[in-house]
């Protein structure tokens, strides 16, 4: 199996965000790190707020 085909910034931004250790992540079956990615989707749309977005809009 090849590891994704991600870039490293998300690669790291994901690893941090589903804490899951990064060579794991890269190695992950797609299949299983989309689930993975869909359940954080869902998790953060019922606490209200983005990962990314948080402390960008400040004036």
């Amino acid at each position: 199996m090849r590891p994704l085909q991600i870039s490293p910034e998300t690669a790291l931004a994901l690893s941090k965000q589903l804490g899951v250790p990064l060579e794991h992540l890269m190695h992950m079956p797609q299949h299983i790190l989309m689930q993975k990615i869909a359940e954080l989707s869902k998790k953060n749309a019922s606490e209200g707020g983005s990962p990314e977005g948080e402390g960008k809009n400040e004036a």
